[in-house]
């Protein structure tokens, strides 16, 4: 399962895509993290209908990118199966593969999800492209367990590297297509990219692995031809960053805790964590739940729940745009409460239908109480440090996004699946409710 730049030129404030995050460290002012402004290259402010219709067609084509990369990034979820039972191993190496996706992405987070401020938007797209790209490689080509952790690796460091940059790449070219417009279209279109994204790619995975031959092999070159398209589309698209000279020097992302505010910090640190490892249960062990509890091996079942709990994130953000912080955490907490309760009894009857809905209200919560997370953070963070402060927030969600699972993993190989579950989904709910009261308490100031 699964992290936002500010857009150029416009004022600090909540970041257009939670779930995607802010790593670029853009502050208040429209600079980045070394001081540079964020501008367009010469040209890129020209007057006119041409040059409006190029940047307009540049955010569409930045946009499909956007989409393309991440559903590769789960392709696998619901082809997890298929490999267990080719090489015979089991829930526990599913997670070390998917931790491994995890780990690449934390890693490309601080090392390179903020280097677009100044080496450019549309060159480290392409790169993050590219580099997904390579991962389908790895896939195809070495299909063994260690193939496939290594592959997770470098998807992982693409993904890392592509949400901060595509974030801020489609709010700079909707800004200058459009430049008296508001960031909304740029914001949703975000949100759908990533999070529309992620659920696209187990549905598509998981038609073609039940449906059409090669169930190993065609997902991926299906993958592969998307994001070729996009690569060379991207050509076509302006820049919108000019690279300074000289270059600065480079230096990691800073992860920067908001002084006196730790304990209100750490609050949405945890709720994020939790969220992101709903998430986690969703693309990471639910196929092999749905194959060996439920007996039901369906490769398309496995891609769809994978979709509707990423599409209820999705459609939550987008719903929940323009609600109050307090609606945004408590009912997103709430809601996300209730859908694990509900998955863990889903998996104690078991039920196939109460699961699909427990993900559903489950991802819907996580979707809106993260957006109030972000907001959170951002409202504690000092001006000219949000960036820094977001990336600390997502350091926890994707520990989240990594530990539990590993753990309900290991958990599994001692224990029954419905006795592991409901440990999981106790811990989560656990962490929710510690978080509840700071929380609330906070978006119920003014």
């Amino acid at each position: 399962m699964p992290v936002h730049a500010q857009p150029a030129r416009r004022p600090a404030g909540p970041p257009a895509n939670p779930l995607a995050v802010t790593v670029t460290g853009t502050g208040a002012a429209g600079c980045d993290s070394h001081g540079v402004a964020a501008r367009p290259e010469p040209g890129a402010d020209r007057p006119g209908e041409p040059a409006s219709r190029r940047y307009r067609a540049g955010f569409w084509i930045t946009a499909y990118v956007f989409t393309v990369t991440m559903a590769f990034s789960a392709v696998p979820t619901p082809l997890y199966v298929l490999y267990q039972a080719r090489d015979h191993f089991g829930p526990l190496l599913v997670t070390v593969i998917f931790a491994a996706y995890a780990a690449g992405v934390v890693a490309s987070l601080l090392l390179a999800g903020h280097l677009s401020d100044w080496a450019g938007r549309r060159r480290m797209a392409a790169i993050a492209v590219g580099l997904n790209m390579m991962s389908g490689v790895a896939f195809l080509a070495w299909p063994s367990v260690p193939g496939l952790i290594a592959g997770r690796v470098v998807c992982g460091v693409s993904i890392g590297m592509l949400t901060a940059t595509a974030t801020a790449y489609l709010g700079e070219l909707h800004a200058a297509a459009a430049p008296q417009a508001g960031p909304g279209r740029a914001e949703r279109a975000a949100t759908a990219a990533n999070l529309g994204g992620i659920g696209l790619g187990p549905l598509l995975a998981g038609l073609l692995a039940q449906y059409a031959p090669g169930p190993l092999v065609l997902p991926y070159l299906a993958g592969e031809t998307l994001m070729l398209a996009g690569a060379i589309g991207l050509m076509l698209v302006p820049e919108t960053v000019r690279r300074p000279s000289p270059r600065p020097a480079y230096r990691p992302q800073r992860v920067r805790v908001p002084a006196g505010r730790r304990g209100l910090f750490v609050a949405a640190g945890l709720a994020g964590a939790a969220e992101f490892a709903l998430l986690g249960l969703f693309t990471s062990v639910t196929p092999g739940f749905l194959a060996g509890t439920l007996h039901d091996r369906s490769h398309a079942l496995a891609g769809a729940a994978a979709f509707a709990v990423f599409g209820a994130a999705a459609l939550a953000q987008l719903v929940a745009g323009r609600a109050g912080l307090r609606l945004l955490l408590g009912g997103g907490l709430a809601a996300l409460a209730a859908g694990l309760v509900a998955i863990s009894a889903a998996v104690w009857l078991p039920s196939l239908a109460l699961l699909l809905a427990g993900g559903v209200l489950a991802g819907a919560g996580a979707g809106s109480a993260f957006k109030g997370g972000i907001s959170v953070v951002n409202s504690i963070a000092p001006d000219g440090h949000r960036g820094e402060a977001l990336a600390g927030l997502f350091l926890f969600a994707y520990v989240g996004l990594t530990v539990p699972v590993l753990g309900l993993g290991l958990v599994s190989q001692l224990l029954a699946a419905p006795v592991a579950v409901l440990g999981f989904a106790a811990l989560l709910l656990a962490a929710v409710a510690a978080v509840s009261v700071p929380l609330l308490r906070r978006a119920a100031q003014p």
